[in-house]
């Protein structure tokens, strides 16, 4: 249901998450949409990891399995606490979106 678009092209975070969790360090994350001039909007992701790991290694893992127009324009590493949940425990994208900056 939740949706990106940017520059005419639908993203669909799920995908990209995903490809995140698939990366042995990534122990949880989420994409949100982030408002931009040219694209409209554009994908970034919040992630939380097992062991070290920088925001590169994660943006070229992302460039072999997804198409350039989805990939994060951003990764923000984050504490697994950071990530605001449900009481079914399901990641609140919206309140990451408003905790953005």
């Amino acid at each position: 249901k939740y949706l990106i678009k940017s520059g005419g092209e639908n993203i669909y975070p799920a995908e990209i998450e995903r490809v995140l969790l698939a990366h042995p360090a990534v122990a949880d994350g989420a994409v949100v949409r982030k408002p931009d001039a040219r694209w409209g909007e554009v994908p970034v992701a919040f992630v939380a990891l097992r062991c070290a790991l920088d925001s590169e290694a994660l943006a070229t893992w992302c460039r072999d399995r997804l198409a350039h127009y989805k990939l994060p324009r951003e990764f923000r590493i984050v504490e697994l606490d950071a990530l605001p949940r449900s009481s079914t425990g399901k990641i609140q994208r919206h309140e990451i979106e408003r905790r953005m900056v």
